[in-house]
């Protein structure tokens, strides 16, 4: 599919890849990001990937060439996507003060807690995108079965580094936010740091795997 380039205001353009969260659509958005930042074309000013679409901002006056340059672009990017996105392994205590939620999504999939942790740590994630707050992942790849509507109230604090499943995404904290998903664990990496460069550990594109731990390991991670 050729994306359809559209005008956001005088100072952004959008390049719609789909109108729907599909994992095919969202590789070829990450990909497509990836190239733009890499090509440095002339006027870009920043690039940022969304489920099915890429947002690029651009200098004042330089809309016109570049909507041409953008066109033969993505043609030539689309058919050569690049190499693979890099894997992060995250580990993960599930459970108890780390994961509230965990019971009540094992009640709701009519599975054990057990059960839910093997089927969340044996999927493959990929970083469809960053949002709601600076190093947030959502994650593609939840097993269906987790899919889990999100809570009738949220928290006004949920610890960073937790892990969370809302409908049919899962996510993590990056720091002490205020959401309504469900909390099933908690990592102890920490995913965004404004003094490091890149500031944010996952990308669009990354492959996330997932590791259970117990709470000694959390604590020595921590640490």
């Amino acid at each position: 599919m050729t994306p359809v380039i559209e005008f956001l205001g005088e100072r952004a353009l959008l390049l719609q890849m789909g109108e729907c969260i599909d994992s095919e659509v969202n590789a070829r958005a990450t990909a497509l990001a990836a190239a733009l930042r890499a090509a440095r074309l002339p006027g870009v000013l920043d690039v940022a990937p969304a489920y099915a679409s890429v947002c690029v901002r651009h200098a004042p006056l330089a809309r016109e060439r570049l909507v041409a340059a953008l066109a033969a672009f993505v043609q030539s990017t689309l058919a050569n996507p690049g190499p693979a996105h890099a894997q992060v392994d995250i580990p993960v205590c599930y459970g108890g003060e780390f994961g509230p939620d965990l019971d009540n999504v094992a009640r709701h999939a009519q599975l054990t807690a057990r059960e839910v942790i093997a089927r969340h740590t044996a999927a493959e994630y990929r970083v469809a995108m960053l949002g709601f707050a600076p190093g947030f992942p959502y994650l593609l790849g939840l097993d269906a079965a987790l899919n889990t509507p999100r809570r009738a109230s949220p928290r006004t604090r949920v610890p960073a580094g937790s892990v969370a499943i809302g409908g049919a995404q899962t996510g993590i904290y990056p720091s002490d936010l205020p959401g309504g998903w469900n909390l099933i664990g908690r990592m102890p990496l920490r995913l965004f740091d404004a003094e490091r460069d890149p500031p944010a550990l996952l990308a669009p594109g990354t492959r996330v795997r997932l590791r259970a731990i117990d709470a000694d390991e959390f604590a020595e991670l921590s640490r």
